[in-house]
């Protein structure tokens, strides 16, 4: 997975993900497929992208720029379910 990642930030001319975002990215795809709905998970990361990409053409770094992404989304998740259930519809 890693390689294959890496090779489409090649081809996306972007820096390949640290350890770090790869680790917070997956976790907020997670959050999203199950504590909202599994098939709006891919909408939700584009946003993030965009809105990521949106302040660094504003001149914030990319690191503060996807943590500000990141916690506005993780500000409008629903609280989490009960352990072994999942409000995921998709």
């Amino acid at each position: 997975m890693e390689a294959w990642i890496d090779r489409l930030a090649a081809a996306l001319d972007e820096d390949p993900l640290t350890d770090a975002e790869a680790t917070r990215l997956l976790g907020s795809a997670r959050d999203v497929a199950h504590r909202v709905e599994r098939k709006i998970t891919p909408l939700a990361a584009f946003l993030l992208g965009a809105a990521t990409g949106r302040r660094m053409a504003a001149g914030a770094s990319r690191s503060d720029a996807l943590a500000s992404a990141l916690a506005a989304m993780e500000g409008l998740l629903p609280p989490e379910p009960p352990e072994g259930r999942t409000t995921s519809r998709g």
